[in-house]
């Protein structure tokens, strides 16, 4: 039985386990990634394991989360970040230089290659064939130090495209149509995989977009064959040493097949307030749009830039609209202001935003109440924006720029015949941005320079016998990391303050929280399906950790954040009878007097109820790996005592 491309590249990478779904795996890991806004905590937590350098193949931190400085907190953070790269052997990526997964895939990304990155967006890497996964911080340091990335073999699936988009249909409504048939939940415990003659239409950047988009799947990570298309994109770069065939062999046996002809796709949108909630242009059509934004890791490559500035090129953005665009990097910024694409963008109107993330996070560009805000980013999560009741689609760059000079939803098949923007033969090559850390010889002399706003890893401790706590918050199902540990300007600093960003927590949700939890000491979070989608910010566990959260009993999790709470050893659990989530109510006095010994045996862990006296069974799924982690308090505890 043949191989697909994931399998190929795990087996290539094994260090632990065997290939069966299901089973756990460690994962040997060539490169990893980071970014500011989680970046500060996995190098505190590098620290914190004592390993004077890095043991990957290439490890880099970016800049491009944290770059809106209101005050001196991202400023610290950015000088600790540096100073720490320098001397455990980090490259480090200045801010200005790009988005992490923009700049990664141009220049350090490689066919073949295992890289983790502490941000959800990293499968990314997978439109140029790598095997591109995002985790938690904590994960991420310890692959820093050598160790293995431990993931649950996942199942296979096959994307088979076929056909050819028609002009103004983009990559963006290819992942749309895939979210329209999988849903945000659909890929939980898989790997999205692309194939069928359709691959060969798609350059490397539109395949990005596609593995981008993947996060929004709840997929393991997804990944395209590395081909001639490959090798091109790689040769552009100057980097075609780096090129490796890699593709699933003609009897690569897949779990599940979904068809997508291209041919039949039509420009797609995901309305308010989920990726998967997706209506055709033609739907929509017609409808006052308030604000446009281009860019982010999804829709901010060369290519896409190019199209918005020739759509725009000798017109006006609407009277009613604020369009903000933002290249996706440095490299990118330079050839559209080399080119003139540039100007014809900002004669139309559109507001230049630096090479960041910028409003994807919420880090500025916040739309009017209620507006209704066109973005080409991969996230439209409610609150997200930074406006608490704004309406955000995803869209193509295509779209957004046809709608921003419009001032209404336009499917851009309305401009007729599309420009033919191809990929330069030779991008602009310059890595001036990009700081080599220190030699070996000289790393002891460097100091570490560290800011009053970060703080300690928050105090674990070994699972006790029982545990005695009261529900401190009740929630519904698909409540994402954004309702957990909010983003936003004013928020995202805190990212190296657990105890001042636990001031924060839930408050989406319920404002009372973090009071409310910090008063009883202890206690335990009840929720529904698809606990904890979106981003990999363990500080969605760490925050909790802090606050005394003790286990969250659920209808099912999100992959990364189940890694995160188990990570921070916090206990998750999920009813056997998804029913009785009913049978618990917010202060109800919860009592699970034998954890211990049910966690350390692998048998069903006993939930009593004590207000209604109702027993209740949950499942607690662990490998013999992460069971030893919850016993030890948590990851740092666990790599401590195996060391």
């Amino acid at each position: 039985m043949g191989l697909t491309i994931a399998q190929k590249i795990i087996k290539a990478h094994l260090v632990s386990g065997e290939m069966e779904v299901g089973k756990d795996v460690g994962l040997r890991i060539d490169q990893t990634l980071t970014q500011d806004a989680t970046g500060t905590m996995a190098y505190i937590e590098y620290e914190a394991m004592g390993i004077p350098r890095v043991k990957t193949e290439k490890s880099v931190a970016y800049i491009d989360h944290n770059t809106l400085q209101t005050g001196f907190e991202n400023a610290d953070d950015h000088r600790f970040i540096q100073s720490v790269c320098k001397k455990h052997g980090i490259y480090f990526s200045r801010p200005g230089n790009g988005i992490c997964h923009q700049v990664h895939l141009e220049r350090f990304g490689k066919p073949g290659k295992t890289l983790i990155g502490s941000d959800s967006h990293t499968p990314t890497g997978g439109g140029i064939g790598m095997l591109a996964i995002g985790a938690g911080g904590l994960d991420v340091a310890v692959a820093m130090g050598g160790g293995a990335y431990y993931i649950t073999m996942p199942k296979m699936v096959r994307v088979n495209l076929t056909g050819k988009l028609s002009p103004w249909v983009s990559a963006k409504d290819i992942i749309l149509a895939v979210l329209r048939v999988m849903s945000v939940k659909g890929g939980v415990g898989k790997i999205v995989e692309y194939g069928g003659e359709g691959v060969k239409t798609l350059t490397v950047p539109e395949r990005a977009t596609i593995t981008n988009m993947g996060a929004e799947l709840g997929a393991t990570t997804s990944v395209f064959p590395s081909d001639e298309i490959t090798r091109e994109f790689l040769r552009a770069q100057g980097r075609e040493e780096d090129y490796t065939e890699l593709s699933a062999d003609a009897d690569a046996v897949y779990d599940e097949v979904i068809e997508i002809d291209l041919d039949e796709l039509v420009p797609l949108a995901a309305c308010p307030h989920s990726p998967d909630n997706i209506k055709t242009i033609k739907e929509l059509e017609g409808k006052t749009v308030d604000q446009v934004c281009i860019g982010s890791c999804t829709n901010s490559s060369y290519l896409d830039m190019m199209r918005v500035a020739h759509i725009l090129k000798g017109k006006k953005v609407a009277d009613n609209v604020s369009l903000a665009i933002a290249p996706g990097s440095k490299q990118v910024f330079n050839m559209l202001a080399l080119n003139g694409a540039l100007a014809d963008m900002i004669a139309a109107g559109a507001r230049i935003l630096e090479s960041a993330c910028g409003p994807c996070i919420g880090m500025g560009q916040s739309p009017n109440s209620k507006g209704v805000s066109l973005r080409t980013f991969n996230r439209n999560f409610e609150g997200r924006s930074g406006t608490a009741d704004g309406q955000i689609y995803l869209v193509s760059p295509e779209t957004a720029a046809v709608s921003a000079l419009t001032g209404v939803f336009t499917d851009p098949r309305c401009l007729g015949e599309a420009a033919q923007i191809e990929l330069p033969e030779k991008f602009l090559i310059n890595d001036n941005m990009v700081i080599a850390p220190a030699p070996v010889e000289e790393m002891d002399s460097v100091e570490i320079l560290r800011g009053p706003n970060i703080k300690e890893y928050p105090k674990t401790s070994p699972l006790t016998e029982s545990i005695e706590a009261s529900c401190s918050l009740k929630v519904g199902d698909n409540i994402t990391t954004d309702h957990i540990m909010p983003a936003g300007a004013k928020i995202l600093p805190l990212r190296s303050n657990i105890p001042k960003i636990s001031e924060h927590c839930f408050t989406v949700c319920d404002t009372e929280f973090p009071t409310r939890a910090k008063m009883l000491g202890k206690s335990i979070i009840v929720g529904g399906e698809n606990y904890g989608q979106g981003s990999s910010r363990e500080h969605a566990a760490l925050a909790p950790l802090f606050l005394g959260v003790k286990a969250v009993l659920v209808k099912s999790f999100a992959r990364i954040h189940k890694s995160n709470l188990i990570n921070a050893g916090i206990l998750p659990l999920t009813f056997r009878n998804p029913s009785d989530y009913d049978k618990i109510k917010l202060g109800d006095m919860l009592e699970l007097p034998d954890v211990k010994d049910e966690i350390a045996t692998g048998t069903t862990v006993t939930v009593i109820n004590r207000t209604t006296n109702q027993t209740i069974k949950a499942d607690c799924d662990l490998s013999d790996r992460t069971r030893a982690i919850i016993l030890a308090g948590g990851l740092l505890d666990y790599t401590k005592e195996n060391s």
